[in-house]
């Protein structure tokens, strides 16, 4: 009898968990083959916010171009927010990318070294500045975000 109510409440503790997290909005994975979207946020330090962003679209922008034009990126935006928050809130930069789907997403390009040598034959100035760029941030996070969207039913 004992035995038979823990497996009742194990099964109840586990039912509960997994409705627990679909109340809180765990959003659904999307479909195979249908864009993905990741959003890059970059907090750098105070006052460095111009030379990071000259840095991006210098050393990264074009290879994240290049990639699109292969068709494994269907789009790329830059954003900055236009009021200030709180400073544990703050990011300077959202860099949103939608990829063609979620493998292409989540696996290494074969061809960015490549694509890299290419963009940028000086390799010394390239590193260089690759390694400025991440010197001066003081957080960077990945937020792979669904649209949960309603279809308009009519």
């Amino acid at each position: 009898m004992r035995k038979i109510l823990l497996s009742a409440l194990a099964v109840l503790f586990i039912t509960g968990l997994s409705a627990s997290l679909r109340a809180q909005g765990a959003p659904p994975q999307s479909g195979v083959g249908q864009p993905y979207t990741v959003e890059y946020y970059y907090k750098t330090q105070w006052g460095h916010q111009q030379e990071f962003i000259d840095l991006f679209l210098k050393n990264h922008y074009p290879l994240l171009k290049k990639i699109q034009a292969t068709g494994r990126i269907v789009s790329v935006k830059i954003e900055s927010p236009a009021n200030h928050t709180t400073e544990d809130g703050r990011w300077d930069y959202r860099v949103t990318i939608v990829y063609k789907d979620s493998t292409v997403a989540t696996t290494s390009n074969p061809d960015e070294e490549a694509f890299i040598k290419e963009l940028w034959p000086d390799q010394a100035t390239y590193k260089r500045e690759e390694q400025r760029r991440f010197e001066i941030l003081l957080g960077h996070w990945d937020l792979p975000v669904t649209d949960v969207t309603p279809k308009d039913s009519h």
